[in-house]
């Protein structure tokens, strides 16, 4: 095993392991605790905190855009891709992976999130589709689980088929559409 240290603590520590210096259990409580400082925790978002809006756009050819705004008054995160299925549908959408951004998206109150749907095929290489109204929208809580969902009405003649996919939230509309 490798245990790093910094140059400040390893005369001591050797001199603790060489035994060279002895504690007592006094000592021991006496003893300031060193304490990290680790900032804020910003929470997950929760759905009650966010509004959401969904668009068909014009490039790239057939994808649709999620906007998650955070309406409440606290900063929140949102972490990993939304759950996405559509109208009556049992299952969800797949994620694409290779969209995972580097950290959660923190959204402050007023601040967006973007996802990117790709709602179809553009070659013929699908085997089912439908014409969807309605898109339902979960939040991953951090654990690959979700707490509700929101029902968010999709625009006229909205094409889905079995190659959709959405990916991981984004700071910026343009992240999100470059899948």
């Amino acid at each position: 095993m490798r245990i790093r240290t910094s140059a400040a603590v390893t005369p001591l520590a050797a001199a603790l392991l060489a035994g060279a210096l002895t504690t007592t259990p006094q000592a021991h409580a006496a003893a300031p605790v060193p304490q990290v400082a680790r900032g804020a925790v910003t929470a997950t978002c929760d759905l009650k905190d966010l509004s959401f809006t969904l668009r068909n756009v014009s490039r790239p050819i057939d994808h649709a855009l999620l906007v998650a705004t955070n309406t409440g008054s606290a900063p929140c995160n949102a972490v990993r891709a939304p759950f996405v299925g559509f109208d009556d549908s049992q299952y969800v959408i797949g994620s694409l992976e290779a969209s995972a951004p580097q950290a959660a998206v923190t959204l402050q109150p007023g601040q967006s999130a973007y996802a990117g749907i790709k709602t179809s095929a553009a070659d013929d290489s699908a085997r089912w589709g439908y014409f969807a109204e309605t898109a339902r929208i979960a939040l991953d809580a951090g654990d690959g689980e979700s707490t509700g969902t929101v029902t968010v009405r999709l625009p006229q003649k909205t094409w889905i088929d079995d190659t959709a996919w959405v990916t991981y939230w984004q700071t910026d509309a343009e992240s999100a559409l470059s899948w």
